[in-house]
């Protein structure tokens, strides 16, 4: 694991955005910019942080971690099903494939917990039995493994993420009732393998999220898959015994960072409090951490300035 000292003197020289010439037009996300081009697209990882829907700050070696974690996991799922990777050309850097995104993301879950608006705990918690079309019985407590796991969709192009059902997803004309089934397949499908492969690493894959597009007319798995953003893992060796004490469980995703907002009296309402430079770096070891656990690799990073070693790589692509 990269040491306290080495994260925190990363901490000036975070990724806060980027603005390549030449390769594209830019696109800018909560974490992402995207330069398309004919059919592709680079898709740079910044070190930006979200949560509740706003945009944080930085944190140090993010934007490595989620670009080199979601490509260990588009090339062991090629296999279950089809996504738009075509290259790396960079740590914090993937060349896709151009797709016609679905509107709707697919959120899957095999445990009840969550603190943001769209969690499958925050809505229990307040009485919701029926979340996006699933019936959860009473007496669930918070952490506990479900019966199998649920999918609960949520909008995607709107300002804040929205709950829907299968057949408010269909009524709104957000996707046929064909598309939706079989997209929600593939992610059962996609989710199973990230479980059974945490499960190897000493990990509890507790849920995730995922998008699609088409791709030649085939839905193809988009933007990241498994990461420490889109993602929560648990550690398995202490699961039971904090869950039998109503303890919280150790975590190893950008949870702690949505936890330690909701603990400012943040969630998504006004401006977001600064993060302070001690989360940010524990929130970096947490991401490293996650990478190297779930890969079995070491995270090894260069000394050199990222937005020079990005320009560096990505001259190829200009015109």
């Amino acid at each position: 694991m990269m040491s306290h000292a080495r994260i925190a003197a990363a901490l000036g020289q975070t990724v806060e955005a980027t603005d390549f010439a030449g390769i594209g037009a830019r696109e800018r996300g909560k974490v992402r910019d995207s330069y398309k081009r004919e059919g592709r697209r680079l898709i740079v990882a910044t070190d930006r942080i979200s949560a509740f829907d706003c945009v944080l700050g930085t944190v140090p070696f993010k934007g490595q971690v989620l670009t080199q974690l979601a490509a260990f996991w588009f090339e062991r799922t090629r296999g279950v099903a089809p996504n738009h990777l075509v290259e790396v050309p960079d740590p914090a850097v993937m060349l896709v494939s151009e797709c016609e995104q679905l509107p709707v993301e697919f959120v899957v879950r095999g445990y009840i917990t969550g603190v943001t608006k769209t969690s499958a705990w925050y809505n229990y918690a307040r009485g919701v039995r029926n979340l996006c079309g699933n019936r959860l019985p009473d007496g669930l407590r918070k952490n506990q493994k479900l019966d199998r796991p649920i999918i609960t969709p949520t909008t995607k192009l709107e300002k804040h993420d929205r709950n829907v059902s299968r057949d408010e997803a269909v009524a709104e004309g957000l996707l046929d009732g064909d598309t939706f089934d079989e997209a929600a397949a593939i992610c059962l499908k996609l989710y199973d393998f990230g479980v059974k492969h945490a499960a190897t690493r000493g990990l509890i894959f507790v849920d995730t999220k995922y998008e699609l597009g088409r791709l030649n007319g085939r839905l193809v798995v988009t933007d990241e898959i498994n990461t420490p953003d889109s993602s929560r893992y648990w550690f398995a060796d202490t699961y039971r015994a904090r869950f039998a004490a109503g303890e919280e469980q150790r975590k190893l995703d950008k949870e702690y960072v949505r936890e330690w907002l909701a603990d400012q009296g943040f969630r998504g309402d006004g401006p977001p409090p600064p993060l302070t430079d001690e989360v940010r770096v524990e929130a970096a070891r947490r991401y490293i951490g996650a990478y190297e656990l779930i890969t079995g690799r070491e995270f090894a990073v260069s000394d050199e300035p990222p937005l020079a070693r990005m320009e560096r790589a990505l001259a190829r692509f200009r015109r």
